[in-house]
């Protein structure tokens, strides 16, 4: 078999490896938007359909992980090439995580609306940060599917925004607990949504991060943003 049939065989394999991931990705998505919305709307059906779509998230994950093993054992790839199939399994747990961090959001939910008549929690920031790291999400897919790394350092910049949003959100919940003790409990209940959000704002930028791994060798992991853009040049 020639080489160049061979590399084709492997190229072919690689992107229907990188489409599932991106099904994955789609599919984590709805989730965050459907816990965001079970959230506002105190939606049980909708809180449920975050819990079950998880099972499919996790097959898809092992799924997913099985495959590359399988590349990487027929293939033996090596420099670029092993360095993409290495990102795309770290990039997949990201993604599954980020289906964790809805399934809590949704757990929660159905905890508020178990435990009686659901509370009027302070919530339109929590949605806002949500908004935000889930279009974080989205373009940190998009940037992975095309290996674009300027996009990838513009997602860095832009998870501080939500770290931001993170903070100014504990001390508004902090300011309504010292103001009136009946808001302590409903409180701890949106600083639990508040960082499970922030969380997959922290998601997103570890997929960018794997971007920059793929198509620059450098692993930026911890590393400071300034350090990180001379990485680029």
């Amino acid at each position: 078999m020639s080489d160049k049939h061979l590399s084709s065989q492997f190229d072919s394999e690689l992107g229907a490896v990188s489409s599932r991931v991106m099904e994955l990705g789609g599919l984590v998505e709805s989730q965050i938007r459907q816990a965001v919305y079970a959230l506002s709307e105190f939606n049980v059906d909708v809180a449920k359909q975050v819990l079950s779509t998880e099972v499919s998230v996790n097959a898809m994950e092992v799924d997913i992980d099985r495959e590359l093993s399988s590349i990487i054992a027929r293939r033996q790839p090596t420099a670029r090439d092993l360095r993409l199939l290495m990102a795309i399994s770290k990039a997949t747990a990201n993604l599954e995580r980020v289906g964790d961090e809805a399934e809590k959001i949704a757990r929660m939910v159905l905890s508020i609306i178990n435990s009686g008549a659901p509370r009027a929690l302070p919530s339109l920031e929590l949605r806002v940060a949500s908004d935000l790291a889930s279009s974080l999400l989205r373009k940190a897919l998009d940037a992975f599917a095309r290996l674009d790394t300027t996009a990838a350092l513009s997602i860095l910049k832009e998870d501080d925004l939500i770290d931001r949003e993170f903070d100014g959100f504990v001390r508004k919940l902090i300011t309504y607990m010292m103001e009136d003790p009946r808001m302590i409990s409903p409180s701890l209940d949106l600083l639990f949504l508040a960082k499970a959000v922030e969380r997959i704002g922290d998601h997103a930028k570890n997929i960018a991060e794997l971007i920059i791994y793929i198509v620059k060798g450098a692993d930026v992991r911890h590393v400071p943003l300034d350090q990180v853009e001379s990485v680029m040049k």
